[in-house]
Parts: C-alpha cells; structure tokens; sequence
C-alpha cells in the first residue's frame, strides 16, 4: 500500500511540469501541429496607452526575463507563445493585412480549426472609417490608405489568420456570423451587441474555443 503511495507521487512530480508549460512556437506550421520549443520563464506585460500611442504596434511585450538571447528571439523571430494558462499571443511583427503592418509586439489570439484569430488596430480605409468619430484628431504622416487617428490607437478590430493560406483578413459581421451558426445562442448574444469591436467580438472567440475543449 505504501509503495503505491509512493509511486503515485513520483508519478504526479514528474507529469507535472508537462501540465503547465510555456511554449514558443516559430511559424504557423509549428502552432498550428502544436509543435514547439518550452521556457521556463515567459513574462507577458499589457503596454500602457501611452506606449501604444508613442510607438504603435500591439498589446503585449512578451520577454523571457534576463535571457537576453530568447528575448531576441520572441522579438523578432518567434511567430506565437501560449503560456501557462494555455492562452495564445501572435507575434505582429511580420503579419499583414493588404500590405499595411500592425507593427511589433504581440496581440491576443485565439485558435479554432485550422485558422487564428486576433485582437489589433483597425487597418485601411475600409475597416478604420467604422470607427472614427468626427471629433478625432487626424495624425501626420503617409501610411498608405490606412486611416490614422488618435482615437484607432488603442481601438481593436478582430482578424482571421488564413491557416492554410497564411493570408489575413478582417472579421466582420458576416465571417463571425458564419462561425456562430451552429451555436444559435451565442449567434443571437452577438446580434445584440451589434458592434465589430474586439471588446465584444474576441469574447464569443472564447467561447467558441471553450466549447471546442469540452
């Protein structure tokens, strides 16, 4: 009796760092087979809006603590992290939406099938006159066609990373609707919100994820 004792505690010491792992992942491929390299250390730090303001880009700084080389590594050539918890981050560095870039850091992100979804700043002419309002303060500069104003800085759309394609779209109306048609409850929550604004729509992602595990 007490070596089975014993032998249950070996074995749950040992399985346990395999429970909870941090992992880095370097391209679509390798997070899409769940194929990756593990860290021990994996700090996730929510940059402020004035950051955001200041220097663009997405949500997150993602380092690993005082390894400088891996720090390297998650900043310019690693593709997406899940931590402990199990949550996703894209690296934005290199994505694209019709060429304009998000610019550096990482974003939220969830995975369903085969395609990623994430949280970034509305991009193009299209996407960001949705979400400007008429008193917003046009910033200098030439970006291309994307609508820059203050207001777009901390606001975020969500966008549908193509598994297959790795191209990115936006996630409107009609692509979340799509994904919600089976789920006629969580499809109704989403018509009342009525808005394409990350703050609502990443939620029912969450969902859809959550539902997917049971």
């Amino acid at each position: 009796m007490k070596k089975g004792c014993i032998l249950c505690l070996l074995i749950s010491v040992i399985s346990l760092p395999l429970i909870a792992q941090n992992v880095i992942y370097s391209n679509l491929k390798e997070l899409l087979a769940q194929h990756g390299d593990t860290t021990a250390v994996l700090r996730i730090e929510k940059r402020s809006r004035n950051q955001i303001v200041l220097t663009g880009g997405a949500d997150y700084r993602i380092t690993a603590g005082d390894d400088e080389s891996m720090c390297r590594r998650l900043k310019k050539r690693c593709f997406a992290v899940r931590d402990e918890k199990g949550d996703l981050y894209l690296n934005c560095r290199k994505l694209r939406y019709k060429k304009l870039r998000f610019g550096a850091w990482y974003a939220p992100a969830v995975q369903l099938g085969k395609n990623i979804y994430f949280c970034a700043m509305p991009l193009g002419s299209v996407i960001g006159g949705n979400f400007v309002e008429e008193d917003d303060v046009k910033l200098g500069g030439n970006i291309g066609d994307a609508l820059a104003a203050s207001s777009l800085v901390t606001k975020r759309v969500c966008y549908e990373l193509n598994g297959e394609t790795g191209k990115v779209d936006f996630l409107g109306k009609d692509k979340m609707l799509q994904l919600l048609k089976n789920d006629p409850e969580l499809k109704q929550a989403y018509l009342n919100d009525d808005s394409q604004e990350a703050k609502h729509t990443f939620k029912y992602l969450l969902e859809l994820r959550n539902k997917q595990k049971k």
